[in-house]
């Protein structure tokens, strides 16, 4: 037999692919953590990790483990659940993965609400480049801009948001006003470093007119806001950012709309959990502000 608290080792050194980040997460010394590694293959006789490129990653036994390791994982939390009671339920870690402008934009203002209803969730929020990956519990649940086609998943979409060709009118009085998109290869377009774009659903300029490229890029959609609303080209922004500053203005939207939705992703040994569903309904509200199926105000 072996200790069922070395399961929980593995798996955030599984999920860290680094002995010392999955330390600082247990709140245990590397020493330890490698210490409890030895004695879990030990006990299986099993080789779990291979050591490569500084990372730690699975053998084909680790991985069988993995699937085991996170079943007991799951079944622990639901058994805390159940034996607490009702009035626990609403408490504990929810590790939330989304886009920075999603973040910023419709989660950050709903935020303080969110606590006043469940001051027993600790909610973070993940805005690194790219998506944390549910489904490798980097993450407990994302908000994504595709559909996940594989993984042991629950996705749900939910709704849409629109995009416009957005400048600001300082821009648009030096530079003049473009009256169809072909007329946009003569602007300076702000967008993307096509290099760094992680999801295919963020490139849009060449949907607005095949061929355009941006002059001026950032990774960062905070930063493309910047740049378009203090007059330094014409790009596009979702509705939700851009319809917050009116100093804005919309162009050829009759002509120029794009349109993406919002996914939540969540694991499948997760959505039952009772902190799992608050968010998830908290999600759905915000996300219904912004696609205009519910008055903001």
């Amino acid at each position: 037999m072996f200790d069922w608290d070395d399961l929980r080792v593995f798996l955030a050194v599984a999920r860290a692919r680094k002995v010392a980040p999955a330390a600082r997460a247990l709140g245990i010394d590397a020493t330890t953590i490698a210490r409890r590694l030895a004695r879990l293959e030990k006990a299986l006789d099993a080789e779990l990790f291979e050591l490569g490129a500084g990372e730690r990653a699975l053998t084909a036994r680790g991985h069988a483990l993995l699937h085991h390791a996170e079943g007991a994982e799951s079944a622990a939390l639901a058994a805390m659940e159940d034996v607490k009671g009702q009035e626990h339920r609403l408490a504990g870690q929810v590790r939330l993965s989304v886009a920075e402008g999603f973040g910023t934009w419709v989660l950050a203002p709903g935020m303080g609400d969110f606590n006043r209803r469940h001051p027993g969730i600790r909610l973070d929020l993940v805005t690194a480049s790219g998506f944390l990956n549910p489904s490798n519990r980097e993450a407990d649940m994302a908000v994504m801009l595709a559909r996940p086609q594989r993984g042991r998943l629950t996705v749900r979409r939910l709704g849409d948001y629109r995009l416009h060709l957005y400048a600001a009118p300082a821009y648009l009085a030096r530079a003049g006003t473009p009256a169809a998109p072909a007329d946009l290869r003569d602007h300076v377009l702000v967008g993307y470093v096509p290099e760094f774009i992680f999801s295919p659903e963020l490139d849009y300029l060449d949907e607005v007119e095949a061929g355009l490229e941006a002059t001026l890029r950032s990774t960062s959609i905070i930063m493309q806001q910047r740049m378009i609303a203090d007059g330094a080209g014409i790009g596009v922004l979702p509705d939700f950012i851009a319809r917050r500053d009116p100093g804005l203005a919309p162009l050829m939207a009759d002509r120029v709309e794009i349109t993406r939705s919002f996914w939540l992703v969540m694991h499948g040994d997760l959505r039952k959990l009772a902190r799992i569903g608050a968010v998830a309904d908290w999600l759905q509200e915000r996300v219904d502000m912004v696609s205009g199926q519910r008055d903001a105000g």
